[in-house]
């Protein structure tokens, strides 16, 4: 059959290159459709479950939203993993799937799943799926900044809530579009309650008076001299003044009184949970494009740019878009190196063809097939969605220099042929020449195309790494293993021809010849020499061997740094504002700095599980040429290192990318990380810390952390349910005033063409300020008297979780440890993790709880490395190595 085609298409030349350009033409199509990225997408398929219950403490988010969504996932089919994380006022909870499981067919299975929370969740309260975005999805970030001053923070907040937003979440591709820093507009009603006592007015009524004062109607239809009027009841609230007129009962003379005559209304800004900075001037508004999963990240960052092109004319005045993060710069460069290699690759393995065959058009045969078959690699890339990466381009890469390997034989049989049979047809011969090689020349090929099928076998993180490699490299020796048999006999009858010089002519060929045939004799003649010297320097190697580094994958440097400093919980947004202006300012009096854009807290977005304490902050490098002289990459990490060592704020230096893709993945946002999961907070809290104290010994280390679990500072007020009772009032009736006068209460939303603002009702600022102040406030009592609060509560400062995690195993929460190191270091620290003085921490456990840990590190990957601890009697023990919740390729313990 093989050679049938072969003779098939050098008798049918006209046809096979008709093919050829058509399917080239194809390839061309397709190399222009596949999508670009700089890294393939290593993230799970995840769906993630966002939550906002505003003013509610962790213990409360946990209790009653996060363990309920939690509990109602967990019989999900095909679910992984289920991972929860409760914060103040935010509960995130992450549901892993199984490896190829469609990300929108997950998504409908987590709603359906959902249901089961009819009742069970707080009123008002209501969860919402995360924008289909992965790891990887945060391709662009800007600030809105305006030097000149005429719009202030709250006015450039509102600039990118209500009209930036909208206009770049319209660009196709994009998923979500979220705002960090700046102020949000509010209208605060503050109200004076000793004023309320005066009227015997309860908070409740002046919370329902301003409900029922902000609403629109209709009508139906009125008609009037044969046309048809809408009829509108218009009554939104539009105003300060529209909200002090609002009445909330009268006086025993009738005279109404009004929300002026009880309360302060004011626009003020709503409670912040994050801030954003630039280059150390001062506070900004930040805006983070997240990409839609599996979309062509280049073009969404090029249609981006073009709508952020569009949309700047129509600015006020003074406002300027500065980007912060733009992934399509690593994007260039990554391809860029990628396309400059395989053009080296292809000069090199021409020009070896032209040198060892001395006849240029016969290597031509060589030659044209390679580009040939390298474009029809991109056309099973497009329709099987492959982005085109440093992984699916460097499966090409690898494959080039086998692609020519059928051609070079067959032209060099054939040129053999030829000189053995001058005067006979020149095709005839040709033609014969490719058939005696073409069927062994084509299953050989065949047999290397398919080396790399048991990479499919691969799963997880590891599969999605090198599964794109192991298309590209197959697809690129399949069709030049086609080609080898149909264009390359096509080309050797057009282009052989001519004077064909003998194979001993060659000169290069001679040296090689004299060279190879005493050295082959030799080794023939005492063949056990030969084996026993093999065997030799094969046990040299051991050692050396032994000594090698192991990577899951090198790091790939992507021209910017994410500095992530963690403090301990408590941090006020105030003083997280002077601290991270001052860690700005520091990092731009570096030369190679091009730009500094941090943030502090969360944006409120469910791609984003940060809290006040922990800072992101993106540090943009000027390209390297224009780098101090000697200045290298880890100079420069540890100088920065050097110079950011603040109090408090233990240091963390990693990669955007994927920074963020293993904090989806894993929790841990540092390149080393360690897991302690148990049942008991405290204790969970206590090991952490006695490990971070050990890994702050080893060699290398610059830092380690672990989370303070209970170190949320709390203000307790406990009811006294007997006191309470003496004067008819309930739990409920005591808990809703502190949850609205206090706390403060967002009870309606005004209506301002697109822009929409909150209306929070709360007692005076002065009044809730203070401790000494709280036990002052009033509770309406059912005989119509004010009574203070502390005489029926009482006041108690604690400190508790700040923040809780939750595994779906055993119910197991957990905590973890963050180790940073120099990269060349970081395998002192994994053994760290392994040494007896941290195993003999996780083996005293009270209560009578046996412990069962080990440190486990994916083989090559000394990044990941986790410590698990259980603490509970029906976690069973399986010769003293617990199975982690995610599972790595040949876990080495």
């Amino acid at each position: 059959m093989i050679a049938r085609l072969i003779e098939g298409s050098a008798r049918n030349p006209i046809l096979v290159i008709l093919l050829v350009l058509l399917l080239g033409a194809w390839g061309l199509w397709a190399g222009f459709r596949v999508p670009l990225d700089a890294v393939p997408d290593l993230s799970d398929v995840q769906v993630t479950i966002y939550t906002e219950w505003q003013g509610r403490s962790p213990t409360l988010m946990e209790d009653q939203v996060t363990y309920p969504i939690v509990t109602s996932l967990l019989a999900g089919p095909k679910v992984k993993r289920v991972r929860g994380v409760s914060e103040y006022g935010v509960s995130y909870v992450y549901v892993i799937f199984e490896d190829r499981t469609d990300l929108y067919w997950a998504r409908s299975r987590v709603l359906e799943y959902m249901q089961k929370l009819s009742g069970r969740l707080p009123a008002g309260v209501a969860p919402t799926l995360g924008p289909d975005a992965t790891g990887v999805g945060w391709v662009y970030q800007y600030a809105l900044v305006d030097e000149s001053g005429a719009h202030d923070l709250a006015q450039l907040r509102s600039l990118q809530d209500w009209y930036l937003r909208y206009q770049l979440e319209s660009v196709p591709g994009v998923a979500e579009v979220s705002a960090v820093g700046g102020f949000m507009k509010q209208y605060q009603i503050e109200v004076d309650p000793n004023t309320l006592a005066a009227y015997r007015l309860p908070i409740k009524t002046i919370i329902e008076a301003v409900r029922n004062s902000n609403a629109e109607v209709s009508g139906r239809v009125l008609e009037m001299a044969g046309t048809e009027y809408i009829i509108r009841g218009r009554g939104y609230l539009r105003s300060i003044e529209d909200i002090e007129l609002i009445p909330v009962g009268t006086d025993g003379r009738g005279t109404p009184i009004l929300i002026r005559d009880i309360a302060h209304v004011q626009i003020g800004p709503d409670q912040r949970r994050g801030i954003a900075e630039l280059d150390g001037k001062g506070q900004v508004v930040g805006g983070i494009v997240i990409m839609r999963a599996g979309e062509n990240a280049l073009a969404v960052i090029e249609r981006i740019k073009a709508k952020l092109a569009e949309i700047t004319p129509a600015l006020p005045k003074g406002v300027q878009i500065v980007p912060t993060y733009d992934r399509s710069d690593l994007i260039h460069r990554a391809i860029a190196v990628l396309r400059e290699k395989l053009v080296e690759e292809s000069i090199i393995v021409s020009l070896v063809a032209v040198v060892f065959l001395f006849h240029l058009r016969s290597a031509l045969v060589a030659i044209l097939i390679l580009p040939v078959a390298v474009l029809l690699a991109f056309i099973p890339m497009v329709y099987l969605n492959i982005t085109s990466s440093i992984m699916s381009l460097g499966g090409i890469a690898i494959a080039i220099g086998a692609m020519v390997d059928a051609a070079i034989v067959m032209v060099e049989n054939a040129h053999k042929r030829l000189e053995q049979a001058p005067k006979g047809d020149r095709i005839e011969t040709i033609i014969a020449a490719a058939k005696e090689v073409g069927r062994p020349l084509f299953f050989s090929l065949l047999v290397i195309a398919v080396s790399f099928l048991p990479i499919f076998a691969l799963e997880a993180q590891e599969g999605r790494l090198f599964t794109p490699l192991a298309y590209t490299k197959t697809f690129a020796m399949l069709f030049a293993t086609a080609l080898s048999v149909t264009l390359a006999p096509v080309l050797m009858v057009l282009l052989i021809r001519g004077r064909i010089r003998a194979e001993a002519k060659n000169p290069l060929n001679w040296l090689l010849i004299a060279l190879y045939r005493p050295i082959i004799a030799g080794a023939l003649r005492v063949r056990w020499l030969t084996l026993g010297l093999a065997v030799v320097v094969v046990g040299f190697t051991a050692p050396i061997y032994s000594r090698l580094g192991a990577e899951f994958m090198p790091p790939l440097n992507e021209g910017t740094i994410l500095y992530m400093p963690t403090t301990v919980p408590g941090l006020s947004i105030p003083e997280s504002a002077k601290v991270l202006q001052i860690q700005d300012q520091l990092l731009t009096t570096f030369p190679e700095v091009e730009r500094v854009f941090g943030k502090m807290g969360k944006a409120p977005t469910a791609t984003d599980p940060a809290f006040v304490g922990m800072a992101e902050i993106t540090i943009t490098l000027k390209p390297e040429e224009q780098w101090r002289p000697g200045m290298t990459w880890d100079r420069l990490l540890d100088e920065m290192d050097a110079k950011l060592r603040i109090p408090g704020f233990p240091n963390i230096w990693w990669m955007p990318i994927q920074t963020r893709t293993e904090m989806i993945t894993t929790g841990v946002r540092s390149p080393v990380g360690i897991k302690v999961l148990g049942p008991d907070l405290k204790t969970i809290e206590k090991i952490g810390l006695e490990i971070e104290q050990v890994l702050a010994t080893v060699p290398g280390t610059k830092s380690a952390f672990a989370e303070r679990l209970n170190e949320g500072y709390y203000l307790d007020l406990t009811v006294n349910r007997r006191e309470a009772a003496r004067y008819g009032l309930t739990v409920g009736d005591v808990q809703a005033v502190i949850t609205s006068a206090i706390g403060g209460e967002t009870v309606t939303t005004t209506v301002e063409g697109r822009e929409r603002y909150s209306v929070n009702v709360r007692y005076k600022r002065e009044l809730r300020d203070d401790p000494d102040r709280l036990k002052r406030v009033l509770i309406p009592t059912p005989s119509g008297a004010q009574i203070p609060l502390g005489q029926i509560a009482d006041l108690v400062i604690t400190q508790a979780n700040s923040d809780l995690h939750r595994l779906r195993r055993c119910g197991s929460r957990w905590a973890r440890i963050y180790g940073h190191a120099p990269r060349e270091q970081e395998r002192l620290l994994v053994h760290g993790c392994r040494a007896d003085s941290i195993r003999r921490l996780l083996r005293p456990v009270p209560c009578g709880a046996h412990s069962s840990a080990d440190c486990l590190c994916a083989a090559g990957d000394p990044r990941r490395c986790l410590v698990f601890l259980h603490e509970s009697r029906s976690v069973p023990r399986r010769t003293g190595l617990i199975q982690p919740s995610f599972r790595f390729p040949s876990v080495r313990s």
